[in-house]
């Protein structure tokens, strides 16, 4: 048997038991195993939700249905995803912390040092995004938070262009999971990239979080794709599995995000509550295959 038929005949055995995905579709998902997937959408995988695999056994499994990438590592991670093969589709490691953030003067002196040595370091690694966030209000208005965050980053886009790295800004739902965070809407962020004016500065637009804070989630791909340059996936409500559980229609916003023209990476970020948590993955990746 093979080291990689071992490690995920391992993995399974460490999640054996019965599935909450239902009969009907545990027979669909079989049928569909050996079908090759279609391309016309990059699948990755966030990191963190399936931390209870070692980042070697992720790879491992990743490359076993057909995810090309794994987001939200940082540059101490990266030579396991270049032994693998995997790319980093969501670069991480510059931002202080999911609160602090651009939209407060007092980060940026440390926030600017910290981005143009992970800029650097993007670049030397072959890789293309980084992430970034706003930070929470904590009583500013979304106008000089604005400001704030436009004047932060023009002092490292230029770099950014010259690296050929796009710095991408995740908007988060601040009703349920993160409470008080400035960018929580689709304009506001897509404003941001209008003030900033650079093919390097965009949108990690996770459908998650904006179904919870605005919906419409396929009219707002349609109307505002070309400032998404990434997308996150996850259940609704709870965070978990993109099956019949949850309201969004997931290969049909599939369908709106290759009908823009998208290239770049579609990451799984649900957290797993099934028993089988590897089924649930591969469920996932075969419902976002369109």
């Amino acid at each position: 048997m093979s080291s990689r038929a071992s490690v995920i005949k391992n993995i399974v055995a460490g999640t054996a038991g019965i599935s909450l995905l239902g009969a009907s579709q545990q027979a669909l998902a079989k049928a569909m195993e050996d079908q090759p997937l279609k391309g016309n959408i990059n699948h990755s995988v966030c990191r963190w939700t399936y931390d209870f695999l070692s980042l070697d056994e992720l790879c491992v499994l990743a490359k076993e249905i057909g995810i090309k990438a794994i987001d939200l590592i940082g540059p101490k991670e990266w030579h396991i995803l270049k032994k693998h093969g995997i790319d980093s589709s969501m670069c991480n490691g510059a931002e202080i912390n999911l609160v602090d953030g651009w939209n407060n003067k007092d980060n940026h002196a440390k926030l600017i040092q910290s981005y143009t040595e992970h800029i650097e370091l993007v670049s030397k690694a072959g890789y293309k995004n980084l992430i970034f966030f706003t930070g929470n209000r904590r009583g500013m208005d979304d106008e000089t938070g604005m400001q704030n965050t436009v004047e932060g980053l023009k002092k490292i886009v230029g770099l950014a262009e010259k690296k050929g790295v796009v710095l991408q800004l995740e908007l988060f739902n601040s009703k349920i999971n993160h409470k008080d965070y400035m960018a929580d809407k689709s304009a506001w962020g897509v404003e941001m990239c209008k003030r900033i004016g650079s093919e390097n500065v965009k949108l990690l637009y996770d459908i998650y979080h904006m179904q919870i804070n605005e919906g419409d989630v396929i009219r707002t791909i349609q109307d505002f794709h070309p400032y998404f340059g990434h997308y996150h996936t996850a259940g609704v409500p709870g965070r978990h599995e993109i099956d019949d559980t949850q309201e969004l229609n997931y290969p049909a916003i599939m369908q709106a995000i290759v009908k823009t023209g998208y290239k770049g990476y579609v990451a799984q970020e649900f957290i797993p509550v099934a028993t089988d948590k590897i089924a649930s993955l591969k469920d996932a990746i075969r419902r976002c295959d369109v």
